[in-house]
C-alpha cells in the first residue's frame, strides 16, 4: 500500500504568435523551437512509456492559444520548412565536424534528432494536439484548460465579464477540440483572486491551482498545508504547489538543471560559427538565432568542455533518483504526521523547461516515472480528478490572493514598465460589455465585427506582453502587439457603433488574428 501521492504538472503554454503578413518573423521561432526541443521530444517520451505498459500519469495543461498554433495550417507549413532547414544544417555540421569526434558524435545525434522530429511530426499529420488526445484517451495524461489567451486574472478585478469571457471561451474551445468538457485549469501565472473560483464553478470545472501561500494564507488556515486540496465555498477544488519538489527542479543554484554535467543551453553554433557559413539557416534579415544545435557542457567555467550525452543520462538517472528518494522521505514523514492521512505533493512546472532549457529534462522525467512505478510501493502517481474520486472529503478555505510570479502576487505584471496597459485594457473591456448590450442578438457583417472584437480584446489581455515588457526582453514586440490588439478593438468599437463597418478591412484582421472561429461575442457579459 502507498503511503501518499505524487501529481506532476507540467504546463504547456506559449502566446498566440502567427504573422501570416510576413514570409518569416522572428517571434514565431518561440513555436518552433518548443515543438522540437520539448513537445515532440516529451511525446516520444510517452510513447515509449505505453509501448513498455508503464501505468504513468501525468496533468498536462494546454492552452487555447498553444491548441490553435498546433492546429493552424500555416504554421504547420513553415514549421516543416524550420525542421527541413535544421537537417540541411546538421549534415553540413556532420561534414564540418567530421576531423572532431566529440563534436562529430553530437552533430550525428542532432541530425538523428531532427530527422525523428520530422517524421513524428508527419505521424500525427503534423497536428500535435492528436498525440496528447491519444495519451488522455488512453488513460495515462489529463489534458486540462487554461484561460482562452492566458489572461492574468486578479488584474480584471473591474471587469467580471472578460473574466468569464476568458473561462467560457477557453472551455468551449476545449470541448471543441476534444470532444469532452474540461475537468480542471490552470489559472494563467497561477493567479488567483478571492471569489473567481465562483466563475469557474459556473463554467463546469471542478478544480484549479494556487501556488503554495495561496492556500497557506487563506482562511481558515489550512489542516493539511498544502498536502491535500481544499474545497473553495463555491464547491470547486484547490490544489497547492509543494514548494520542496519545486526547488529541487526549479532552483539556479540548487537544482539539477544547473549540473556541470548537463547541456549548456547558452552555447548555440547559430551564435559561436562563423557569420557567413551560419547566415543561410539564421533569420533573414541577419539576427543571429539559437539553432538547437549546442555543443558544449554546463562544465561550472567560461572554458565550457565538449557535451558527452551518456555522462549526462546517467546524471538524470541519479537525479531522478533522488528525486524519488525525497519524495518517498517527505511523504513517509507527512503520512506519521497527518496520523495515517494520504499525503498529495503536487509538482507543476511550465512543459518547455523539459527539453529546450533543461537539455536533459524529458530523459529526468522518463527516468523518474519508470522508478516510481518499477522501484518502490511508498508514492503513487496520480491525476487530480483521480485524487478527489477517491477522497471527495475536504476542509473547506477561502484561499487568497496569490500568484506564482516574482514575490508571489501580481508585481510581475503590474510595474513601471507595464502598468500603464491596465486602463487601456479595462477601457476596452467596458467597452465591450457595451457592445454586448447594445447588440444582443446581432447578424451578418455587424455580428462578425463584434465577434473580432472579442478575439482582439482577449489577445490585448494576454499575461505574455505585460510578461515580457516586465522582463525587459522582445519589449517592442510586447508593446506593438498589445497596441495593435488594442486600436484593432477601438476601431472595430467605433464602426460597430457608427454603422460603418469596412469589410475588407475586417476580412484582413479575420485573417491575422484567426484564433476562436467559433467564438460567440455574447460570452462577454
Amino acid at each position: 500500500m502507498n503511503k501518499g501521492y505524487l501529481c506532476l504538472v507540467l504546463h504547456s503554454h506559449l502566446p498566440y504568435v502567427r504573422h501570416p503578413e510576413h514570409e518569416d518573423f522572428l517571434e514565431e521561432d518561440w513555436f518552433y523551437e518548443a515543438i522540437t526541443e520539448s513537445y515532440i521530444p516529451l511525446i516520444l517520451a510517452f510513447e515509449r512509456l505505453l509501448n513498455d505498459k508503464v501505468d504513468f500519469r501525468i496533468t498536462l495543461s494546454l492552452t487555447p492559444t498553444l491548441i490553435s498554433m498546433f492546429s493552424d495550417r500555416l504554421l504547420q507549413e513553415r514549421y516543416l520548412k524550420h525542421i527541413n532547414k535544421l537537417i540541411e544544417l546538421a549534415h553540413r555540421e556532420v561534414e564540418r565536424t567530421r576531423w572532431q569526434p566529440d563534436f562529430n558524435h553530437l552533430a550525428n545525434m542532432y541530425l538523428t534528432h531532427f530527422y525523428t522530429t520530422r517524421n513524428t511530426f508527419e505521424r500525427y499529420n503534423r497536428n500535435l494536439v492528436n498525440a496528447f488526445k491519444g495519451f488522455q484517451e488512453a488513460g495515462k495524461i489529463e489534458i486540462i484548460t487554461s484561460c482562452a489567451t492566458h489572461g492574468y486574472l486578479p488584474l480584471m478585478e473591474v471587469c467580471p465579464a472578460s473574466i468569464r469571457a476568458q473561462v467560457k471561451v477557453a472551455v468551449s474551445h476545449y470541448e471543441r477540440v476534444f470532444g469532452r468538457r474540461p475537468e480542471g485549469i490552470w489559472l494563467p501565472e497561477c493567479g488567483y483572486h478571492p471569489g473567481y473560483d465562483a466563475i469557474l464553478k459556473e463554467a463546469g470545472l471542478k478544480y484549479f491551482f494556487v501556488d503554495a501561500h495561496g492556500i497557506l494564507h487563506g482562511s481558515p488556515r489550512p489542516k493539511y498545508g498544502v498536502f491535500a486540496p481544499v474545497y473553495c465555498k463555491s464547491g470547486i477544488a484547490c490544489f497547492g504547489r509543494d514548494l520542496e519538489s519545486s526547488k529541487q527542479v526549479w532552483s539556479s543554484i540548487e537544482g539539477y538543471p544547473g549540473d556541470y554535467d548537463y547541456r549548456e543551453f547558452y552555447r548555440d553554433i547559430g551564435f559561436d560559427l562563423d557569420y557567413e557559413y551560419i547566415r543561410p539557416y539564421i533569420h533573414p534579415d541577419g539576427v543571429r538565432i539559437n539553432t538547437g544545435i549546442k555543443y558544449y557542457r554546463i562544465t561550472g567555467s567560461e572554458n565550457k568542455a565538449p557535451y558527452q550525452p551518456e555522462r549526462a543520462r546517467q546524471k538524470a538517472i541519479v537525479h531522478a533518483g533522488n528525486f524519488m528518494f525525497n519524495r518517498q522521505r517527505q511523504i513517509e514523514y507527512l503520512f506519521d504526521f497527518f496520523q495515517g492521512k494520504k499525503p498529495i505533493i503536487v509538482s507543476p512546472y511550465d512543459a518547455e523547461l523539459f527539453g529546450h532549457w533543461w537539455y536533459e529534462g524529458i530523459m529526468w522525467l522518463d527516468f523518474l516515472i519508470r522508478k516510481i512505478v518499477f522501484d518502490q510501493d511508498i508514492i503513487r502517481l496520480i491525476t487530480p480528478l483521480e485524487y478527489l474520486k477517491e477522497n471527495p472529503r475536504h476542509q473547506v478555505i477561502t484561499p487568497s490572493l496569490s500568484s506564482w510570479g516574482w514575490k508571489g502576487y501580481s508585481e510581475m505584471w503590474l510595474q513601471g514598465a507595464n502598468d500603464w496597459i491596465y486602463r487601456h485594457l479595462h477601457m476596452a473591456s467596458w467597452r465591450m460589455t457595451e457592445l454586448v448590450k447594445t447588440f444582443p442578438d446581432a447578424n451578418g457583417l455587424i455580428r462578425r465585427a463584434l465577434n473580432q472584437a472579442l478575439r482582439e480584446l482577449l489577445l490585448a489581455q494576454s499575461s505574455d506582453w505585460a510578461f515580457i515588457m516586465g522582463t525587459g526582453t522582445h519589449t517592442a514586440y510586447a508593446i506593438k502587439r498589445t497596441k495593435d490588439h488594442l486600436l484593432r478593438f477601438l476601431r472595430l468599437y467605433e464602426d460597430i457603433k457608427s454603422n460603418s463597418i469596412d469589410e475588407n478591412w475586417l476580412q484582413d484582421i479575420e485573417y491575422k488574428d484567426n484564433i476562436f472561429p467559433d467564438i460567440d461575442y455574447r460570452v462577454h457579459q
